[in-house]
């Protein structure tokens, strides 16, 4: 099955400048193992060497932080879109 994955700004020059991709996969893990195969290195930067979601992205399921749901063994279906989010932190105080 074809998943939506939306892009973020700094990740956009792997994929060749698209914001918007689509992934096949039944659940998180299938999709970003997809994604890597059509983009190589987006896995690298948005996953640790033991294949874990990073720290500072979040992967949301449709308005979803699959940190709430099964992670990356989260369950996909059709007209399902993924969103990558990288976490922002910084400011003045």
């Amino acid at each position: 099955m074809s998943i939506k994955v939306r892009i973020p700004t700094p990740l956009r020059k792997l994929t060749n400048g698209s914001d918007e991709v689509t992934a096949a996969g039944k659940n998180v893990a299938e999709i970003i193992e997809d994604l890597e195969k059509a983009y190589p290195g987006l896995k690298e930067r948005i996953c640790e060497g033991d294949g874990k979601l990073r720290r500072f992205v979040n992967i949301y399921l449709n308005d979803e932080d699959i940190r709430f749901k099964n992670n990356l063994e989260t369950e996909l279906k059709e007209n399902d879109e993924l969103s990558i989010i990288p976490a922002i932190a910084g400011g003045a105080a």
